[in-house]
């Protein structure tokens, strides 16, 4: 009877936790909305930027006059040069996993990029760090735009001079994501065996050759037509996935930086070393937005159970700071790291560069030119 009278109680509190959720799922839905449904007239001192109101593929982004930012004491005014895309940027569709986040029924971010660079315009009072005339790169939200206001402290730093605006621009997001998964969560160190799976990729390019310079041996997995550039910016070894399935070889490697996630937990445990580390990055490939609850179940599954052995499946999240921007500056001076351009496109055809981008099939990054 007692058990019963619990299991009766425990139904109804479900019952009661559903349509709470339900409701407050509805009222956020409905109530959600962005700086499109606040506009009230043109701004008064325009800029240029990329935006989307809606949610939807590429064919959403247009061209639009917004408010210029004004910098405070403590901020920087960047007029930036050149932006650049990543896989992030396809959040523009609302992934329905992650739309409590994004903005349920539109995006409560309006604005569109992370990566960029350009020249220091303005300076806050407060600011010692930067001048006006610096070149700099770095990472803010929006930075589809002709300017950005960033605090000095954060993710922006100098410009090496022996790069271009369009190479700084595609280095932020992808080379940091690479940078930090490998050091950080993977404890690479020299002589040992790394693959990364994904190496003709945004981070995977960058991925090589960080790896690189380490002083490990790297082997690349790519397809048949970019076997000769991931050789060309320092991989040892290189697996076409249309010829070769690199979990059936009989090489063992100490790390695997993966950034495709298509293979199995047992598959990528079978090359990994007794104690070698497998670090699951990104949610990259063409279609990502729509196979991301499989790929997200997967990867979950590879990370409880690796809590059974001791090879480790490790997944995260990259997170800017101004150290590890100086690093990927110094690596950029030094000639330790060159950003791979596939393709650079202007302001009127950001639509059209998404869309290549949704290919999966882009060698390194697409750089937008702000003009």
């Amino acid at each position: 009877m007692k058990i019963k009278r619990i299991l009766k109680w425990t139904g109804r509190a479900l019952l009661v936790v559903l349509i709470l959720a339900f409701l407050w799922g509805f009222v956020a839905y409905w109530m959600s909305s962005n700086d499109c449904d606040r506009e009230t007239g043109a701004p008064v001192n325009p800029m240029k930027a990329i935006v989307h109101c809606e949610y939807g593929g590429p064919e959403v982004l247009r061209l639009a006059d917004v408010e210029k930012p004004v910098p405070t004491d403590n901020q920087v005014l960047v007029k930036v040069h050149a932006a650049s895309l990543n896989p992030l940027d396809l959040t523009i569709r609302g992934p329905l996993l992650i739309r409590p986040i994004l903005g349920m029924r539109k995006p409560k971010d309006t604005r569109l990029g992370v990566d960029y660079a350009g020249t220091v315009e303005v300076v806050g009072k407060n600011v010692t760090q930067f001048k006006p005339g610096d070149e700099v790169f770095g990472g803010k939200n929006g930075a589809m735009s002709e300017y950005v206001c960033v605090l000095p402290d954060r993710a922006v730093t100098l410009k090496p001079a022996n790069v271009t605006f369009e190479q700084a621009a595609s280095v932020p997001v992808a080379a940091i994501t690479a940078l930090q998964g490998l050091r950080d969560k993977g404890k690479i160190k020299a002589g040992q065996k790394v693959l990364v799976n994904g190496a003709s990729g945004g981070v995977g390019t960058f991925a090589v050759q960080i790896a690189k310079s380490f002083g490990t041996e790297v082997t690349a997995v790519c397809s048949t037509r970019n076997v000769d550039m991931v050789r060309s910016i320092g991989a040892d070894h290189v697996i076409d996935y249309t010829k070769e399935d690199f979990t059936q070889t009989d090489q063992r490697y100490d790390l695997i930086f993966d950034l495709v996630g298509n293979h199995s937990f047992s598959e990528r445990r079978r090359i990994l070393t007794p104690n070698g580390i497998c670090v699951m990055a990104g949610l990259g490939g063409a279609g990502w937005h729509d196979g991301m609850a499989g790929r997200l179940l997967g990867e979950l599954n590879a990370y409880l159970g690796s809590w059974f052995v001791n090879q480790k499946f490790i997944a995260y999240i990259a997170e800017f700071n101004k150290a590890d921007m100086a690093i990927l500056a110094d690596l950029m001076q030094n000639g330790k790291i060159t950003p791979v351009i596939d393709k650079t496109y202007k302001w009127n055809d950001v639509p059209a560069a998404l869309s290549y981008l949704e290919t999966g099939h882009a060698r390194g990054k697409i750089v937008i030119t702000v003009n």
